[in-house]
């Protein structure tokens, strides 16, 4: 019986030595251990045999049964270094080879875009500050003197958060609500002069419209502002942005946070007048909202889509291009220069 038992680990050297790979090896591994293995198979016999011969049978199987064990993860070990030494070798860098070089990277047209602005915005005085992007209604309608019927309240054109008692912010304007708000608590008082540049969401999309955009917003408080101070500022930094005299255009219209109201066009390509922003007289319903004197100050307030402002200024015609991560696109803003 030892003499069969060393044959059969004879015959299991010779198969695992043979094994030339992993899944081989593996199915050797069940053939010989597994539950229904040709081990398992021997320890089976145990209960046939004479009581006194089990004792050492079971130890010389089961002695056996380690040995194929070892061979079998001493078999495994090879082969694994076997097969990582041909990975490394078919995977090896040449390091005496030229390298690829490094690409200059660039920042967003969007985030120059957004730069540029403040830039100019803050030549002329303005703060640059920044709020939450989820508001509560107060916020971002209520004190804007924003009716509770108005359409920008319809879930089809603003995204509802929290059961409805929260918004995805749709303008920076709520920015301006709480600056107003910290100057009252704090116990100071105007002039206050900030823009608040940031991410806005609406339901819209086209190649002129995303869900999500970029828009800058700016606002005065102080005691005798007044149209003339608005158009004076918004001109001053149209010129500035586009780099070229700029011929501009109020045409009234109506936003419930500003009286009067006004769109403002500028002279575009072809003689056409091009709408670039809206703007107006703050409200004295949003002065009273946040405990600010009408009667002794008054403001103005502007607010521009800034995505928008990058297609005019680098000539593109899809709002989308700016979303898609296309590096062929991206690429042509590197060398433009910061916040240019």
């Amino acid at each position: 019986m030892t003499d069969d038992i060393n044959q059969l680990l004879d015959r299991a050297r010779a198969e695992i030595n043979g094994a030339t790979d992993l899944r081989a090896l593996e199915q050797l591994r069940v053939d010989w251990l597994g539950k229904k293995g040709r081990i398992t198979e021997l320890l089976k016999q145990l209960g046939a045999m004479p009581a006194d011969q089990r004792k050492s049978y079971g130890e010389r199987v089961n002695r056996a049964k380690e040995q194929i064990a070892d061979q079998l993860d001493a078999k495994k070990q090879r082969l694994e270094q076997a097969d990582l030494d041909a990975r490394l070798s078919a995977e090896s860098i040449d390091v005496t080879l030229p390298g690829r070089g490094e690409d200059v990277a660039g920042l967003h047209p969007i985030t120059r875009t957004t730069q540029r602005i403040e830039r100019l915005f803050g030549e002329l005085g303005f703060e640059s500050v920044s709020g939450p992007e989820i508001e509560d209604d107060f916020h971002n309608f209520a004190a804007l003197n924003i009716p509770e019927l108005h359409p920008a309240r319809s879930t089809m054109d603003t995204f509802y958060v929290d059961q409805g008692k929260m918004v995805l912010r749709t303008h920076t304007s709520p920015v301006q609500i709480r600056t107003m708000e910290s100057v009252v608590k704090s116990g100071r008082k105007p002039p206050i002069r900030i823009v608040c540049p940031g991410r806005v969401y609406r339901k819209d999309l086209d190649r002129t419209h995303s869900p999500m955009f970029h828009q800058i917003e700016g606002l005065y408080v102080a005691e005798g502002v007044s149209l003339a101070d608005l158009k004076y500022d918004l001109h001053t930094f149209l010129t500035r942005f586009f780099e070229r005299e700029v011929e501009m255009l109020f045409r009234p219209s109506y936003f419930p946070f500003v009286e009067p109201g006004a769109d403002v066009h500028i002279r575009w390509e072809g003689g056409r007048w091009l709408e670039v922003l809206g703007c107006g007289v703050v409200h004295p319903n949003v002065l009273k909202a946040v405990g600010i004197d009408p009667e002794r100050y008054s403001g103005y307030a502007f607010g521009m889509g800034i995505d928008r402002m990058a297609m005019l200024r680098y000539g593109v015609n899809d709002l989308r291009l700016f979303f898609e991560n296309d590096l062929r696109f991206l690429e042509q803003f590197r060398d433009t220069g910061a916040a240019r």
